[in-house]
């Protein structure tokens, strides 16, 4: 891509789609070991969490708990949505390929079916690996999303006018574990990217934990991470704390529980 990223607003998010939680939520794949979670308590706060997109202003379509997949709440993951089209992708822990097909019927909803695009083996992708700035994506390169996938990814972006890059992720679980674009070119980052070359021309914010997620100007962070709170803030972002703590305990992140366009 351009050596100078698009130094724009996101577009602005009207719809959100998430899914509730199951029984069995609790269990999830998970290398956090926080225990197990609670499954009231993640129902209690996924529905605070509908409660924040909604006062972002997003009509909020709820799908009903898939007991088949313990982590089918992780939404994000199985599909990426973009104004002009969407994508069902190819999860690349086995466990979590069947939740494809429940999202490519939730999707019908909004989009064409020639509007809905996939990505096909021997290609694997989740989409807490795909951070979209402007119309570029940068492709994260994990133990779920491989090059094969990007690569279909990227080819699949271009048919709308878009583009996109491939980034290596080493020692966490997807790219946007570690990365969180905001707008206006702020790039909310960890110590693994503070200092990659890729996103030298971004206006960095450093954290220690970068788990947020910008929705229509606002900034959602999780309860419990003071410092990301407060140097989001100190850009003049209005903030709003959501508590997390079940989701903490499945790797999860906040831009994980809904598809936002």
């Amino acid at each position: 891509m351009q050596s100078d990223p698009v130094r724009q607003s996101n577009t602005s998010f009207s719809q959100a789609l998430t899914r509730r939680p199951c029984r069995n939520l609790v269990d999830g794949i998970t290398k956090a070991n926080l225990g197990k979670p609670n499954y009231q308590k993640a129902l209690e706060q996924h529905q605070t969490y509908i409660e924040a997109l909604k006062s972002c202003g997003l009509t909020v379509t709820v799908l009903d708990p898939d007991e088949q997949f313990p982590d089918s709440v992780f939404v994000e993951d199985p599909a990426l949505v973009f104004p002009e089209f969407a994508v069902i992708t190819n999860p690349g822990a086995k466990s979590r390929q069947g939740e494809t097909a429940g999202m490519h019927d939730a999707l019908t909803r909004f989009f064409p079916n020639e509007a809905i695009e996939r990505i096909s083996a021997p290609g694997t992708l989740e989409g807490g690996d795909v951070m979209t700035v402007g119309r570029h994506c940068f492709i994260g390169l994990s133990g779920r999303t491989n090059r094969e996938g990007a690569y279909q990814l990227i080819q699949t972006v271009q048919k709308y006018g878009m583009s996109g890059s491939v980034i290596q992720v080493k020692d966490i679980l997807h790219l946007k574990t570690g990365l969180t674009y905001l707008d206006n070119n702020h790039l909310v980052v960890t110590g693994p990217f503070a200092g990659h070359p890729e996103f030298e021309s971004f206006d960095k914010i450093e954290v220690e934990k970068a788990n947020c997620l910008w929705i229509n100007g606002r900034v959602l962070v999780i309860e419990g991470i003071p410092e990301t709170k407060e140097k989001i803030e100190a850009l003049g972002y209005p903030v709003t704390e959501v508590p997390f703590s079940e989701y903490l305990k499945l790797d999860g992140g906040l831009g994980c529980l809904s598809l936002r366009w």
